[in-house]
């Protein structure tokens, strides 16, 4: 991201009056706001063309092998701008691994790819062998009002009664009662029906 040198001005303007707190002037309020309607902007751009990027490259690998070079050429290009590569990637890579760049591309995803999911795993146990602090729920009791009331010991649970031997189930449950069958119409309640 370049900064114009007017935004470079209020840039540093704005980081002296975050170091040394001083009331602010009406112009530079409008300036530091202007600043951060264009760095939003610029980030809201820096996304539209990442997501360009990688739905272009996504086209490229669906229309390999006869998109190699412009393949090869986006995925470098998504990589320079922080790309973390796919399966699909690596399987494409892998497809054309006869070219010398796509087998230099191929050893650099792998590392990438590497680095990305043990970063992803680190973080997921970091999560779970340390979990951050749990807050007390104020809406619901046991919360805020908990610490108005104070705790009544309980009475200890009486232990729930051991099941006994399972009773024998009737004849009547394990073989349901025959149906008689009904005997075929006769000639006259065939022509009637």
């Amino acid at each position: 991201m370049a900064f114009s040198a007017d935004e470079l001005r209020v840039l540093r303007r704005a980081l002296a009056i975050a170091l040394h707190p001083m009331p602010l002037s009406d112009e530079d309020v409008q300036d530091c706001l202007r600043l951060a309607g264009s760095v939003d902007e610029a980030v809201g751009e820096a996304g539209r063309l990442r997501a360009f990027l990688l739905a272009d490259l996504a086209r490229y690998r669906a229309a390999l092998p006869g998109s190699v070079t412009g393949y090869l050429e986006l995925l470098q290009d998504a990589l320079a701008a922080g790309y973390d590569p796919r399966p699909d990637d690596l399987a494409a890579l892998r497809a054309l691994s006869g070219k010398p760049l796509a087998a230099a591309l191929l050893e650099r995803c792998r590392i990438l790819a590497e680095r990305s999911v043990r970063a992803r795993l680190a973080g997921r146990s970091a999560a779970l062998v340390a979990p951050g602090p749990r807050s007390r729920l104020l809406a619901l009791p046991g919360g805020r009002a908990a610490d108005r009331e104070p705790e009544r010991p309980k009475a200890p649970a009486a232990p729930a009664p051991a099941p006994g031997p399972r009773p024998a189930p009737k004849p009547s449950e394990v073989f349901p009662p025959r149906r008689r069958p009904t005997p075929p119409p006769s000639e006259e309640e065939r022509a009637a029906g």
